[in-house]
């Protein structure tokens, strides 16, 4: 089947990825990796599990002998490989039991990342029993679909600039006429606090080791675009993005009249529904003494399946 499918694959195909229509649960995530460490260098990359059981060789109905695990690995797939690893692998005629095993015969390394467990194989209806329940839970006759979910809390803060060239800008949006923020990039305390929402829910780290501001490159840096990467870096991880929920804490200016250019931009660039809030802080510390302005931000993360 495979060898079909590998004559309707385009030529000018760089990497090729194998997967078994019996494993219907393997998360995008895990086609990112093999992929990854094909375009990092490896020919050929197998995705795989610890063996966690322990493991004995036996002799008819006796053990022979109990067999180190350590190195010994459960193969799953996605399988991906440089396309003309592949081909020729397929074309020097041996038999293997995957398509990694022909690469081996050819000299080839074969590479391995990390797998995962709903990448479970169907083969016997209790298959079928475990793959349901990664998928769902019974509610009376009706099965209902559960998703991996994962809620990320972002916060940004920033000073009014003395520096009369700043403009304000926040969600995206200029606010003209309006003292600027203070920061390395175009402060812009909502975009920010969506950000680490967004890399924390994802559990990639934060704002500042993506886009430190020690680096040159990020010195006046629109936010709406790291907000963009970061969108991108979070669906590239597998994630899809529900919905993200924002607070601004600032006394002033008024954020009513911006606030659907705000939702809009935000909506826009995330891709999915962003809702803004202004709270005061009632005349209490430094945001109160309108010192600055700073934001709090939830997003909600779905798995892609």
């Amino acid at each position: 089947s495979v060898r079909r499918g590998l004559a309707a694959v385009p030529p000018e195909a760089d990497i090729i990825v194998v997967h078994d229509a019996a494993r219907p649960l393997a998360p995008v995530a895990v086609f990112h990796r093999a992929i990854d460490a094909v375009r990092s260098g490896s020919a050929a990359v197998i995705t795989a599990l610890p063996m966690v059981d322990t493991l004995k060789r036996v002799n008819g109905a006796t053990v022979a002998e109990t067999v180190d695990r350590s190195s010994l690995i459960s193969v799953q797939t996605p399988q991906a490989f440089r396309a003309q690893v592949l081909r020729d692998a397929h074309a020097s005629g041996s038999e293997a039991t995957d398509d990694a095993g022909l690469v081996e015969a050819l000299g080839f390394a074969v590479s391995v990342v990390a797998g995962d467990v709903r990448s479970q194989k169907l083969t016997t209806p209790d298959d079928l029993t475990i793959l349901e329940s990664f998928l769902a839970k019974t509610v009376g006759d009706n099965i209902v679909a559960i998703p991996e979910l994962r809620i990320g809390h972002g916060f940004d803060v920033h000073p009014f600039s003395e520096d009369p060239a700043r403009t304000l800008v926040l969600g995206g949006i200029t606010f003209a006429g309006t003292a600027g923020l203070a920061g390395h990039s175009d402060a812009d305390a909502v975009a920010h606090a969506i950000t680490d929402a967004l890399l924390g829910a994802a559990g990639l780290g934060d704002i500042g080791h993506h886009f430190p501001d020690t680096d040159p490159t990020w010195r006046g840096a629109n936010s709406m675009n790291l907000l963009a990467a970061t969108v991108a870096l979070v669906r590239n991880e597998g994630w899809s993005i529900a919905n993200v929920d924002t607070s601004v804490v600032l006394e002033a200016p008024k954020l009513a009249p911006h606030r659907d250019a705000m939702v809009k931009a935000l909506t826009d660039t995330v891709g999915a529904p962003v809702s803004v809030k202004a709270k005061r802080a009632e005349g209490l510390g430094a945001l109160g003494r309108r010192e600055g302005i700073a934001c709090f931000a939830v997003a909600l993360l779905v798995r892609e399946r």
